[in-house]
């Protein structure tokens, strides 16, 4: 008698969590809605233009902060990526402490300077701070350096996730702001007194500036780039990257975990037996922000993983010179290979590209995973 008591309480166990989960799930809609963005009024893009020009310098100061153990790939290299590129402010990459700083879930980079050094060298601060996601939102020195900064004068720009390293440090304190669709509801528990924004793919208010999801990085750096240098400016830069428009316009109803997306990371995570590993070839003057964007995107379908692979263990300096180190020393890779598109396709080009490709091997509802992780809009919706 109680061995079968035994058994079942034992298939109780299995049962009952079973079951919630799947009434969870049954809760949940189906699929996102269709993504249809209605238009920010002019008079809120020239607000938001207003409050990023530049604060101290005429040729700005911009720097991009990460800590060294886990800092989002696409967050912390496309918007160095892009504003070097622009070439209408100096951009420095900093780390916590001296060492790579390990990007997730793909690449390792060294940064330009530590927090440290930075302060030693511009005591004034820097005009801009880009804080990407981090895996930690309450690292100390994060939190100390940016309020140090903010009280200098310095203009804020979280990224994605990168709000919640914001918050964390109080400087959304009655502040209206976004970020990653996924993360809205644990910003405002932990954070009450934030006033958030929906369908804006950017907010700035009073010197703290906050985005959606990772690819979002994208219309910020340009709205950036115009606020600075013009819309001119900003209009050859946008071409240079394949984008069309870069204005604040979302639509924050398209972005929601959804039946198809938990059941496609469930069954794409079950799949343990069956993972791809991707090497990308680590080259001189390689264009970094489409490598961040091929390297994030396949490293979100929970099926693959992407490593640079070089000949040599020394770091290779890219288009804008940022310094990638490789993951694996070999001259041959003996996998399968990752590319960064055709010698001509822009990097929002080769973002759609890796979309397709990956719908293509894993199919379509792994590929609209990646894009719902990237918040990234319906392409004929623009980005």
């Amino acid at each position: 008698m109680p061995m079968r008591y035994l058994l079942y309480a034992g298939l109780a166990l299995i049962v009952l969590p079973l079951a919630g989960f799947g009434l969870w799930l049954a809760a949940l809609p189906a699929t996102p809605a269709a993504f249809s963005p209605v238009p920010v009024p002019q008079a809120e893009d020239d607000a938001i233009l207003a409050a990023l020009k530049p604060p101290k310098r005429a040729r700005p100061l911009v720097a991009v902060v990460g800590i060294n153990d886990a800092t989002e790939t696409t967050d912390y290299l496309m918007p160095t990526g892009i504003l070097r590129r622009a070439d209408i402010a100096d951009v420095v990459t900093l780390s916590i402490k001296p060492g790579p700083v390990k990007l997730y879930p793909a690449l390792t980079v060294e940064a330009d300077a530590t927090i440290e050094a930075f302060d030693a060298h511009h005591p004034e601060g820097a005009d801009y701070v880009i804080v990407p996601a981090m895996s930690r939102d309450d690292d100390p020195a994060v939190a100390t350096w940016l309020r140090r900064q903010a009280k200098d004068g310095a203009v804020i720009i979280a990224i994605c996730a990168g709000a919640k390293v914001v918050a964390a440090a109080g400087l959304l304190d009655d502040r209206r702001a976004t970020t990653h669709w996924y993360y809205v509801r644990n910003l405002l528990k932990r954070h009450p007194t934030i006033r958030y924004v929906a369908d804006r793919r950017m907010v700035v208010d009073r010197g703290v500036g906050t985005t959606t999801g990772i690819t979002a990085s994208m219309p910020m750096m340009l709205t950036l780039v115009e606020a600075i240098a013009g819309r001119d400016k900003a209009e050859a830069v946008a071409g240079d990257l394949g984008l069309a428009r870069w204005d604040a316009r979302h639509d924050s109803g398209a972005f929601k975990l959804t039946r198809s997306f938990a059941m496609t990371v469930l069954a794409n995570s079950l799949s343990f037996w069956n993972r791809d590993r991707f090497g990308i070839a680590l080259e001189p003057g390689m264009d970094e922000v489409s490598l961040a964007l091929v390297a994030d995107a396949w490293s979100r379908t929970y099926r693959s993983r992407v490593e640079l692979f070089a000949a040599s263990p020394a770091a290779v300096t890219t288009r804008s010179g940022v310094r990638f180190l490789p993951d694996r020393v070999t001259a041959a890779w003996s996998g399968d290979r990752l590319s960064l598109g055709h010698t001509n396709e822009r990097p929002a080009e080769v973002l759609d590209g890796a979309l397709q490709n990956i719908g293509a091997r894993y199919g379509q509802d792994t590929a609209r995973v990646v894009a719902m992780q990237l918040e990234y809009p319906q392409r004929g919706a623009g980005l």
